[in-house]
């Protein structure tokens, strides 16, 4: 069993930056893909962002790119998500998730769809 909890959320003014953070208890390894999701209302879930094992296994949708950097930390069984150049767009409920997976092929966001743990959230809120 893996228990998830985010921080880090808040409310920023557009280009500002946040780091969220997720701690994981329990049964957490590094050859567990962990990633963020974020929501908002009325719209489908989507991914931001994953990694498996060492920090050069990072993952990011497309429209993340060059601005949010995911890393983790194996020994603390944390995973961070620094966000930089924050635009209203990015408003959103984020969450974190975590699966075991066979290795790092499928960490990549257009695999790591369903995965099993999942965090409660933490709200992101960009102003214009």
């Amino acid at each position: 069993q893996v228990q998830l909890v985010e921080s880090g959320g808040g409310s920023v003014q557009a280009g500002g930056s946040l780091r969220l953070s997720c701690a994981a208890s329990g049964r957490a390894y590094s050859n567990y893909c962990m990633g963020w999701f974020r929501q908002t209302p009325g719209k489908e879930r989507e991914g931001v962002a994953t990694i498996y094992a060492g920090n050069e296994n990072a993952y990011y949708a497309d429209f993340v790119k060059g601005r949010f950097i995911i890393s983790r930390e194996n020994a603390e069984n944390t995973v961070y998500l620094q966000m930089n150049s924050l635009q209203p767009e990015d408003t959103a409920m984020y969450y974190c998730a975590a699966d075991l997976v066979l290795d790092s092929t499928y960490c990549k966001l257009g695999r790591f769809v369903t995965p099993f743990y999942w965090g409660q959230g933490t709200q992101v809120t960009v102003s214009s």
